[in-house]
């Protein structure tokens, strides 16, 4: 059994720094789901990595609806606490779930300069 779907988590993410070849530790970021009768972005949870650069229970199955999502990543913060300027002040990954039955993993590969991220398992 995973430890996230354990834990009762929808939503994982990893993020990993690759300029530096480590985990992107104490990484800010924030959930939200789309509202599209008012075609804003309602405000969900918040989290931080941890030391391995993880980050679960963003969205539990009893916070659960069916949407479009977006994870907000403060990696200009981020960059900042290393002593270092990046070029994107945030990273914004929008998405769509809509089985709560599987499990929406989604990594985060950083470095100052340029972003890449995939739905991982």
């Amino acid at each position: 059994m995973r430890m996230a779907l354990a834990s009762g988590s929808i939503l994982t993410t990893h993020v990993l720094n690759t300029a530096n070849g480590i985990p992107a530790a104490h990484l800010g970021l924030s959930i939200h789901r789309a509202d599209s009768v008012h075609s804003e972005w309602n405000f969900v949870s918040t989290g931080i990595t941890n030391s391995d650069g993880r980050c679960f229970n963003l969205l539990t199955s009893e916070t659960f609806t069916p949407g479009i999502y977006k994870i907000r990543f403060e990696t200009g913060d981020y960059w900042n606490k290393l002593g270092e300027v990046g070029f994107y002040p945030y990273v914004e990954i929008i998405f769509n779930i809509t089985d709560p039955t599987q499990k929406h993993h989604l990594p985060l590969l950083i470095s100052r300069f340029s972003y890449s991220t995939y739905r991982g398992s």
